[in-house]
Formats: structure tokens, C-alpha cells, sequence
């Protein structure tokens, strides 16, 4: 009983003793029932309490002492770290930690003794496995939040015994394996670069050997589009478009054009034949005449455009097997220091 319920029961107490005094007083009860009246005050306010106290300890569990000596409820969680995972490529392996979570389904008399924690973190790896080794190791931190929504239900384990799931899952590279993807994407990109780079080359190529140089009519039409119509400019450029459409297919130029080629070029001789017997003059080869191109052009020696135009001629040439005429033109036009691979490919011939 509370302390509140005491003082209540001793204030009605004393409440009814002073009206049933006042009406034995009125009433001039007899002594018996005066000594009647004194004991009930007396008895009524202790079987109160004690009835109190019986209700109060009956509801007390029986099991209570047991409850505080009981064994401590089980953790169920365990935390597991850099976890290697296989992926999709050899020997790059995915670092795994995760907070794995577990309860246990009803067990049966006949069931083993078994360790939750190892067959929940079992069943989580597993599940984890199963993802990482078709993923790619390039996408850890998209691979990690695919991961967290696939661990995040609970699901029974192998052997039925346990639910488990897993949370804070991360995943990670070793530091030397992503220093390798990065190297491997930079070369990759590179590599794309120059894939590029090199279609572009031979698309020009093509594009003038095939098309813009296939012969000197091809060439004029082109010339004479580059030149906005004007078609003045273009008929007193056809000369050296006629030289240079030659010197491309490696032939001589046609009789019919060579009026149009200019007196101090048509009559100029080669390098060769300065001075040289009348026995022993030769026609002007190809080389001569992109030579006599380029001078008609204003492209003078030292003109750094004359060995850009010879590379981009002789690599046209050589892809109609004319060996040898490239190699004419590169020996007389590019220096061999200049002639590399990885000439940069802004190097174009203005307006082509």
C-alpha cells in the first residue's frame, strides 16, 4: 500500500470513530458495545494494510528471481572487414566490410549446436560473391551501393537455422590494383586518341588522292569551290593545279595543259640538267613539277608549308605503290628530322 492509501484509511478511520462515538453518546449504548466499537477501529485499519500488502506481493512474477540471474541475451551482429571478393577480372579482387545482422528461427529437440555469427557472416559473403564476380572492378563505389540494396532484406540462411541481412557495407580497391585501372583507362583513352587521329589522316588522304587529285579536272572543280566561284583566280591557277595533280599520280603533265603552265616555270630545267649537254637533258619528273607547284604557289625555300605539302603528296603516292616517287619527293622536301610519326595533326596544308 502507498503511502497516499495509508493516510487515507487512518483519516476515515478516525472519521468513522468520532460519528459512531457521537451516535453511541446519543443513543447511550451499552458498555459492550462501546468495547465492540474499540476493537473494530483497532482491527479494520490492520486487516486493511495487510490485505494491501498480500495484493501487492502477489503481484510480483514468480519467476522474478530467475529473471535477475537469467543469462545475458546473445548479440546478434557481427562486423566483418576488408573481405577479399573476386571480380570479374583475374586478380583484382573487391574489399568487402559489412555490420551483418541476424535472429534465429524456431529450433527443433533434434537440431545441431551451431555458431550464429559464422553462419550468418557465410550466408552474407555469398550473397555478396554472387554479385562481385560478374562486376567489373572499375565501379567499386557503384558496385557498394548495389551491394547495400541487395544485403539490406533478410533472408534464411543455407541451413534454415537463421535470417540474416547486413548493413554499412563499403567496398574498396587495394591502393597498387586502382593505380593500375587508372593507368590502364589513360592508355585507353590515349589509345582512342590516336585511333581517331590515325582515321583521320587516311580519310584526307583518300579523300585527295581519290577524289580531290584523281586528275586535273577533279582538281579544278575543288580549287574553284575553295576559291568562292572565282573563277578568274581558277583558270590562272589551272597550271598548277595541272602540276600538282601530276606530281600526285606520278605522271607527266598532259600535253594539252602544258600551255597553261607559266613560261618561267614550263621552260625552267630541273636541278639536274643546269649546264648540263643538250645528250643529256631529261623530261622533268615529278618531283620537278610540285617543285615548280610549290614556287608558282609563293611557297619559297624555308617555307615550312613546302615539307607539309611533300609528306601529304608522298603519302598519297604511296598508297598507289609509287615508291619510289615518294621517296623522291621526301629526300628533296622533308628533311628526314621533320618525317616522324607523331607529327602533330594540326599540321594541315592551309585551305585543303
Amino acid at each position: 500500500m502507498t503511502t497516499g492509501c495509508k493516510t487515507t484509511t487512518v483519516f476515515l478511520t478516525v472519521l468513522s470513530a468520532l460519528l459512531l462515538t457521537i451516535l453511541g453518546l446519543t443513543q447511550e449504548w451499552p458498555p459492550w458495545a462501546w468495547a465492540t466499537l474499540g476493537v473494530l477501529l483497532v482491527g479494520v485499519p490492520t486487516a486493511a494494510f495487510k490485505v494491501a500488502a498480500g495484493v501487492r506481493r502477489g503481484s510480483v512474477p514468480v519467476d522474478f528471481d530467475e529473471q535477475r540471474t537469467a543469462v545475458p541475451i546473445e548479440r546478434r551482429e557481427h562486423r566483418v572487414s576488408h573481405v577479399a571478393l573476386p571480380s570479374q577480372w583475374a586478380d583484382y579482387d573487391f574489399l568487402f566490410s559489412a555490420t551483418v545482422r541476424w535472429y534465429p528461427l524456431e529450433a527443433h529437440s533434434d537440431d545441431p549446436v551451431v555458431s550464429p555469427a559464422g553462419l550468418a557472416v557465410e550466408a552474407v559473403l555469398d550473397r555478396a560473391r554472387a554479385i562481385t564476380e560478374r562486376r567489373e572492378p572499375g565501379r567499386a563505389s557503384l558496385i557498394q551501393h548495389e551491394l547495400s540494396g541487395a544485403l539490406s532484406t533478410m533472408r534464411p540462411d543455407r541451413t534454415g537455422h537463421l535470417q540474416v541481412m547486413a548493413e554499412d557495407v563499403t567496398l574498396t580497391l587495394r591502393e597498387h590494383d586502382q593505380e593500375r585501372l587508372d593507368k590502364l583507362a589513360e592508355v585507353r583513352k590515349d589509345k582512342a586518341v590516336w585511333e581517331h587521329r590515325r582515321k583521320y589522316e587516311q580519310s584526307k588522304r583518300e579523300y585527295l588522292g581519290e577524289d580531290v587529285l584523281k586528275d586535273t579536272g577533279s582538281a579544278v572543280v575543288w580549287w574553284l569551290a575553295k576559291n568562292d566561284d572565282h573563277v578568274e583566280k581558277t583558270v590562272a591557277d589551272l597550271g598548277l593545279l595541272a602540276q600538282l595533280t601530276s606530281a600526285a599520280n606520278d605522271t607527266d603533265v598532259p600535253d594539252r595543259l602544258r600551255d597553261f603552265i607559266p613560261q618561267s616555270q614550263s621552260e625552267r630545267p630541273g636541278p639536274e640538267v643546269v649546264d648540263a649537254p643538250a645528250s643529256f637533258v631529261r623530261e622533268p619528273t615529278a618531283a620537278d613539277h610540285f617543285e615548280a607547284f610549290l614556287t608558282g604557289m609563293g611557297f619559297t625555300d624555308g617555307d615550312a608549308r613546302r615539307t607539309m605539302l611533300a609528306k601529304q603528296i608522298a603519302d598519297i603516292i604511296k598508297t598507289q605503290d609509287r615508291h619510289e616517287t615518294a621517296e623522291e619527293l621526301l629526300s628533296r622536301f622533308d628533311p628526314p628530322a621533320s618525317y616522324a610519326p607523331d607529327n602533330d595533326a594540326s599540321d594541315e596544308t592551309p585551305g585543303l
